[in-house]
């Protein structure tokens, strides 16, 4: 959706901070953000929208600050700036330093007059830069193979809010990089990172950032946190929302809403080469070609859980990666890919294992914001995507 610039005359608004805003005030974020060097962020971003003198000034602020934000957590990440002592490879600066620059941003009073279509315009400009949903570039020319990677923002924060979210680090830790495939091809990452949140969903953020990029790509693949001490490739996603809060604590129990919703299938199919991706040995985490689903079967209501994937004129209840926003965006994904008319893209979802704590740091109530098996475990699941990512791209 294009929001317009709003008028000289537009009233002067203000806007609530959110859930996920209201979090930042506690001792965990604000030990992260300062050990990650990502602490002088949002006041940086303050300053720096007290000086626009006109809401034009303003969106170039956001853009070139939320932009500056990716490329410093991705620096970072990959070890070219990095400030504070928390381990490079922690996402949860980022997630961190983007909230408070958003309650900024939201509680902003400029000189000149600002309507909420355009505080929500610049907001959607600064989730967008500082997500490198708007920065995926690929080299020109031949004889490169293009791959695409999205992971997740940390969720389940009121249950812990020391959480850090493995997708996430894999995309700052694989943006812009290359491997080597089997045939000694190039192969150019890129990546983004979405919110856990139903409305950006809803509201098509997922398709907005890939519609002009899987045509483009050799492969793509949706990351996100699943089950504990495994991978799986989701090899079927569903058209359904199961309600599990979201990082707003907001649920929704529906359909997946999707432009066109009279030619939604109920189910979409990865195209990632799992039989290639089980059976290579690539890191110390089995990884599984996960095939159940639930379904109501095609003349029934009730659910039925099917480990072999769905039945013909079935009703999805759970994909293999469940029904939350891990099953959502690969739903989304694969559905644009099939869509665009693309069915030998390869391209599908990546479940991680859960990022555990170190035996003794399990508490979030007297636990510390990191740990050395913590670290570990984080490491060990980045390698091991980047090996998956290299097998899907050989195969």
């Amino acid at each position: 959706m294009t929001l317009a610039t709003p008028p000289a005359s537009a009233e002067v608004g203000t806007t609530a901070g959110t859930v996920e805003e209201a979090r930042l005030d506690r001792a965990a974020p604000q030990e992260i953000l300062r050990r990650g060097g990502f602490d002088s962020v949002a006041p940086e971003f303050a300053r720096a929208l007290a000086a626009a003198g006109s809401y034009e000034e303003a969106e170039r602020a956001v853009v070139r600050r939320g932009s500056r934000l990716w490329r410093d957590a991705v620096d970072r990440a990959q070890g070219r700036r990095v400030r504070g002592d928390l381990s490079r490879d922690d996402d949860r600066p980022l997630y961190w330093a983007r909230l408070g620059m958003t309650r900024e941003l939201r509680s902003w009073q400029p000189e000149f007059a600002l309507d909420s279509t355009g505080r929500a315009r610049l907001l959607d400009r600064l989730e967008r830069s500082s997500r490198g949903q708007d920065s995926i570039r690929y080299p020109a020319g031949k004889g490169v193979k293009r791959i695409l990677l999205t992971g997740f923002d940390p969720f389940t924060l009121d249950r812990d809010v020391r959480i850090s979210n493995p997708s996430g680090a894999t995309a700052l830790a694989l943006d812009g990089t290359w491997i080597l495939t089997a045939d000694g091809s190039p192969a150019r990452i890129e990546t983004a990172v979405f919110p856990v949140r139903w409305q950006d969903f809803a509201e098509g953020t997922v398709e907005r950032t890939l519609r002009d990029r899987l045509p483009e790509v050799d492969l793509f693949t949706t990351v996100s946190q699943g089950r504990v001490g495994r991978f799986d490739i989701e090899r079927f996603n569903g058209a359904w929302r199961g309600g599990f809060p979201d990082n707003e604590n907001l649920s929704r129990t529906e359909t997946v809403p999707v432009v066109d919703p009279a030619t939604q299938p109920q189910w979409t199919a990865t195209t990632l080469p799992y039989r290639a991706i089980v059976a290579a040995s690539t890191g110390r985490f089995p990884v599984y070609d996960n095939t159940a689903v639930t379904e109501i079967p095609a003349g029934e209501s009730a659910p039925v859980a099917r480990p072999d994937g769905p039945t013909p004129g079935s009703t999805a209840r759970s994909g293999g990666g469940g029904n939350y926003l891990s099953n959502e965006i690969a739903y989304r994904a694969t559905l644009l890919r099939d869509r665009l008319g693309l069915p030998d893209l390869p391209g599908g979802h990546v479940h991680t294992p859960v990022l555990q704590f170190g035996a003794g740091n399990t508490d979030p109530a007297t636990g510390a914001v990191t740990d050395p098996e913590f670290v570990r475990n984080r490491l060990d699941i980045i390698a091991q995507v980047r090996a998956i990512i290299g097998v899907a791209a050989s195969a």
